[in-house]
């Protein structure tokens, strides 16, 4: 594992994601096709989230174990690429600075002083059991109901059921991620090695904090992937101000 030091104040918050649900077909108006995921209120999905780098020769194994987790209902998992290992001489292509970023708020809220890759996070937590899971257990308190509908003009809306009995502010965020891909890697600690990726998060964009007892509704426009590389679209709620995941969704459709 390797690491680097905290060395900046960070501003901003934003953690988490989802799967679960049966996508499904629908008429819409006009003959268009749509199609829809619902949440399970008493048993959300796992949130899996990855941090990792083409550039640290650590990363190919945690890659390869995230991608035996396509297809399960009870995970949702997230592959963030940070760019700190550029600087190796292999530039990631799928990694951002924002990645990185969000990787930093996380240390920064857990008052830990660095981050690393491989580093694997479970619901919001740092997991060093992997390929392991954590036992899942029961939540304290229904999870929000979630439902995601890709719309006849491509769209996707989420929308998070009001809680009347819930007086706490809500988070959440959108991710998009991609299956399938393969970098020839030509330099760095990685050098000569063939990588394999699913999972990719092409986008991440939170969503405003918002009143549990009144929901969400909110949309997201994102253009469709390759046909090589198949895309879902992931919303997740979260808690304020610890960003722990509370429910997970992902449409496939």
């Amino acid at each position: 594992m390797r690491s680097t030091p905290l060395a900046r104040a960070l501003r901003g918050i934003g953690v988490g994601i989802g799967i679960g649900g049966a996508c499904l077909a629908a008429a819409a108006a006009g003959g268009a096709a749509s199609c829809t995921a619902r949440s399970h209120a008493t048993t959300p999905p796992r949130v899996v989230e990855l941090y990792t780098s083409e550039g640290c020769s650590s990363c190919p194994p945690a890659d390869r174990w995230l991608s035996t987790l396509k297809g399960r209902s009870d995970v949702i998992a997230l592959g963030y690429h940070v760019t700190y290992w550029d600087r190796l001489g292999w530039p990631d292509r799928f990694a951002s600075e924002q990645f990185t970023r969000r990787q930093y708020e996380w240390a920064a809220r857990q008052g830990r002083g660095n981050v690393y890759t491989p580093q694997v996070l479970v619901d919001g937590l740092d997991w060093r059991a992997w390929p392991r899971l954590p036992d899942t257990s029961a939540p304290a308190a229904p999870a929000p109901v979630l439902t995601l509908t890709r719309e006849p003009d491509g769209k996707v809306l989420a929308r998070v059921e009001p809680q009347p009995a819930n007086s706490s502010q809500l988070g959440g965020y959108w991710a998009v991620v991609e299956h399938d891909h393969a970098s020839r890697v030509r330099a760095g600690e990685n050098s000569g090695e063939t990588l394999r990726h699913d999972h990719v998060v092409r986008l991440h964009r939170a969503v405003p904090a918002f009143a549990a007892r009144e929901g969400l509704v909110s949309r997201l426009d994102v253009l469709p992937g390759a046909a090589s590389n198949p895309r879902r679209i992931v919303f997740v709620v979260t808690r304020p101000p610890t960003e722990v995941p509370l429910q997970a969704l992902a449409l496939d459709c």
